[in-house]
Parts: structure tokens; sequence; C-alpha cells
């Protein structure tokens, strides 16, 4: 996947995360971005971890993302809290 697109499917899995996590009024585009491009990096460890593949079509790529965005949106709020 290239860069651009890599920060369009970050965007959208940190928005879709942060909705889950009810953080989306807390959090700006920016860190939406951040934490879906960071949470997709952390998603495919643990999908590799578990024995699937980190590499898919688009939906995949997505639930991977979504899944390591919200982990890591829920440590930052209990290391905040």
């Amino acid at each position: 996947m290239g860069i651009i697109a890599s920060i369009i499917v970050g965007a959208l899995c940190g928005w879709i995360a942060s909705k889950i996590m009810n953080t989306d009024a807390e959090m700006g585009a920016l860190a939406n971005i951040v934490a879906g491009v960071v949470g997709s990096a952390i998603g495919g460890t643990i999908v590799q971890f578990f024995g699937f593949s980190k590499e898919g079509g688009l939906l995949w790529s997505i639930l991977v993302g979504v899944l390591g965005a919200c982990i890591l949106i829920w440590i930052v709020k209990k290391i905040k809290h």
C-alpha cells in the first residue's frame, strides 16, 4: 500500500476506533491518523502472533487497523487516567 493510501486507511481506522472507544470528541484528525497508522502496526503484529496473515484485502486491513487502534486508545486512556 502506498503512503497516501496508508494515511487514508489509517485515518478511517483511527476514526472508527475513536467512535468505538468513545474518544471521538477529544481526538482530532491528526490523532485519528496517528492512532490508525500505529494501530495498524499493533493489530498486524497481534494477528500475525495468532497465526493469521497480516496481508489481505482492504476490509481485512481496516479490521486489523481498528483492532490495533482500539488497543492503542485503551492503553493511552489507562496511562492518562
